[in-house]
């Protein structure tokens, strides 16, 4: 690959491809044209500065799309390099390396957000180590979706991993939110199944279905939309719906650039070969993992006991007529004789106070830096919490 000297072919070419190997720049004449407006200016700018200012510009300017365009033919040579080194690694993948420059290149958004240059040093460095780890994420990921099933797989995924697949795949808001609960109850219920592995497990007997049919329908007061209550078939066909999209999303079907036209390409006996070793690594990995989630599970129980113990009597009476006993606020109002929207203050309040509680132990304890999105999953997580807490004391 011919190496950019010239500060305009930096700033506003791409690398081309032909028969999957590097065969020259293309140059971008819009990028071209602005590169050169700014050079005419003075021409003492040097490559270092210039890869700052169009870094500062991407995250601060109101069109920030022509300092992206710029940025993303800077780092051409760096995404390029980063590829060929795992190219060992990449000889097991269908994909080309022409494919694989794409999935890297196309994190350059997210490096450029990421990515402090006062702090981190040469844009350079930084953008080579995370294009590599773009790949070996890619790459581990695609490994384990191969190896599950979908039942697996949805056991070892988030929460944020299944609500971008389900938005990706077009699903609207109250559908995403009645099949995040359905899975939810479904982690809940099959995880703690005893199997020998978690990747391989099958779709669950109809009594488990049954199990999970009715813990969906009694979190189902939580949901922002009304929702009827399901069969086992319904929430059986939710979470096989799951497990397609979270795999289509993780493990899209790629075609390379470089593949014959359709009517002229042939199959290879490798294309259908499954690699069925298992590393003894990333069986301990997933191990450890298991144990630190089921670990802070257990913390988040004691704690929140804790914290509702704590509770003036009135609070614990109200959480055990909400909570167990499934009365509405209504309800409530009336058997306590008063106002219902005395109930509803002192129902927020209480909430508050455990949601705080939880928060604080997970920015000491996890070191969780406390944003929107970050409040809104601690919030659902004390929801679930306490519907199983009080449901389980019936």
């Amino acid at each position: 690959m011919r190496v950019r000297q010239n500060i305009t072919d930096i700033f506003s070419t791409f690398l081309l491809f032909s028969d999957d190997r590097a065969s020259g720049w293309a140059t971008d004449a819009r990028l071209h044209r602005s590169i050169k407006a700014f050079l005419d200016n003075s021409d003492k700018y040097k490559e270092d500065f210039l890869a700052v200012y169009w870094h500062k510009q991407s995250q601060t300017s109101k069109n920030p799309q022509l300092a992206l365009g710029h940025m993303s033919a800077y780092l051409q040579e760096s995404c390029y390099w980063s590829v060929h080194k795992l190219l060992p690694r990449l000889q097991e993948s269908q994909e080309k390396m022409s494919d694989f420059f794409q999935i890297a290149i196309a994190g350059v958004p997210k490096i450029l957000h990421t990515c402090n240059p006062d702090v981190s040093g040469s844009l350079k460095a930084y953008a080579s180590t995370t294009f590599a780890n773009i790949i070996r994420n890619y790459l581990r990921q695609n490994r384990e979706v191969n190896f599950c099933t979908d039942w697996g797989l949805l056991l070892k995924i988030s929460r944020k991993i299944l609500i971008e697949s389900l938005q990706n795949s077009g699903y609207d808001t109250p559908t995403i939110e009645r099949y995040v609960l359905a899975w939810s109850c479904y982690t809940h219920i099959y995880l703690p199944q005893k199997s020998p592995q978690i990747r391989q497990r099958k779709a669950p007997d109809p009594e488990i279905w049954q199990q999970i049919a009715v813990y969906y329908n009694q979190m189902r007061r939580q949901l922002s939309s009304n929702s009827a209550e399901c069969t086992k078939e319904t929430i059986e066909r939710w979470i096989s719906e799951c497990g397609a999209q979270v795999r289509k999303y993780l493990y899209p079907s790629i075609k390379s650039l470089n593949s014959p036209k359709p009517g002229y390409e042939e199959g290879e006996i490798q294309d259908d070969l499954v690699d069925t070793s298992s590393s003894l690594l990333t069986e301990l990995i997933e191990q450890e993992e298991q144990t630190t989630r089921l670990d802070q599970k257990n913390q988040i129980n004691t704690l929140l006991q804790e914290a509702v113990t704590k509770l003036d009597e009135s609070a614990q009476q109200l959480l055990q007529l909400y909570y167990q006993q499934n009365l509405t606020q209504q309800q409530i109002a009336k058997q306590l004789a008063v106002q219902q929207y005395t109930v509803s203050r002192k129902l927020s309040k209480t909430r508050e106070s455990l949601l705080l509680t939880l928060t604080r132990w997970s920015q000491e304890t996890l070191h969780i830096t406390v944003t929107s999105d970050v409040v809104k999953y601690i919030s659902t997580t004390l929801e679930e919490w306490l519907q199983t807490y009080y449901t389980q004391k019936l």
